[in-house]
């Protein structure tokens, strides 16, 4: 098949997609080559190590959640990451907060930087939904669970970091208490959760 086919292939699926990763080329069959090919002509360019994009893909705050949600798709964004993008905080991630399962292998991103945490079983799967950013399929953690996570992992981000989060989901009316609440159940954060739900909502 002749170069031109493969990269007018590759650009489709950009175009459609608003990505391509490496690891897409088999699927689309589209040879290394062409990619490398793309790039030396300024039709796509490298967002993130082994993630693609077109030259006018337009660049947002949350441009490193797109890139690590393309790199990994099985894992969950969470955390700071995840209130950040929900309007939860006034922190400014410098990563991209990530958990994945207790078993999984860690990635090694650099570009953009990744913190991770592990859990497995509800804990990991239940208050989770996907959201579209930059044309990417992300699964991220809702408010109700991302403020959960924050008391579970209170020693990692601060729990002066979750009360606000909390606060802030309780004021935006991004969660109700009982969703909160369930899911502190699920992450087994109940006990420590409760006298502050009580005195904030």
């Amino acid at each position: 098949m002749p170069a031109a086919t493969h990269i007018q292939r590759l650009l489709r699926h950009v175009q459609r997609h608003g990505v391509v990763r490496t690891r897409d080329l088999e699927t689309l069959r589209v040879p290394r080559v062409a990619l490398q090919r793309a790039v030396d002509r300024g039709q796509v360019i490298r967002r993130a190590r082994g993630v693609y994009v077109a030259p006018d893909h337009a660049t947002t705050r949350h441009t490193d959640i797109a890139a690590v949600g393309a790199r990994t798709p099985k894992a969950v964004v969470c955390l700071v990451s995840a209130l950040e993008y929900h309007g939860l905080t006034t922190q400014v991630p410098h990563a991209v907060w990530i958990m994945i399962h207790k078993s999984a292998h860690r990635p090694t991103s650099k570009d953009p930087a990744v913190r991770v945490v592990r859990a497995s079983g509800p804990a990991l799967t239940h208050g989770v939904a996907t959201q579209k950013i930059e044309g990417v399929s992300v699964q991220m953690t809702t408010p109700a669970k991302t403020v959960a996570d924050c008391f579970r992992y209170r020693d990692t981000v601060g729990t002066d970091v979750a009360v606000e989060a909390l606060r802030d989901c309780l004021r935006k009316r991004k969660a109700t208490p009982a969703d909160i609440f369930e899911m502190a159940k699920i992450d087994r954060v109940a006990r420590v959760m409760r006298p502050y739900l009580e005195a904030l909502a």
